[in-house]
């Protein structure tokens, strides 16, 4: 667990934006169905509110407040294996995973 690589998955100003505005609306939408209101009404009205934000979050998105590089690719596992070699010094383990892989 200690050499996991944890990368930037969405950290950014409308990915934020579009998460609480949704726990917002779903929140006071199951308040309002809790407490009396009409259970078709507030589902529509917070699907309703969930479209609108989203298309705000693209926007912003577009705007310049949304992911600025692509998205990081997860390496290939050779490329772990080579990686995790490369930190540890050990040149065998990568052969080890490659000998009992082919006993499969």
């Amino acid at each position: 667990m200690a050499d996991e690589h944890h990368d930037d998955h969405g950290n950014t100003v409308s990915a934020w934006f579009l998460t609480l505005s949704w726990i917002v609306a779903w929140s006071v939408a199951g308040f309002a169905i809790v407490f009396g209101g009409g259970l078709v009404v507030w589902t529509g009205i917070a699907l309703g509110l969930s479209v609108v934000f989203a298309i705000i979050a693209g926007v912003m998105k577009k705007a310049g407040l949304g992911r600025r590089e692509p998205r990081p690719v997860p390496p290939t596992r050779e490329q772990w294996e080579a990686a995790r070699e490369a930190e540890t010094g050990n040149p065998t383990a990568n052969r080890e995973v490659a000998a009992t892989a082919g006993k499969a």
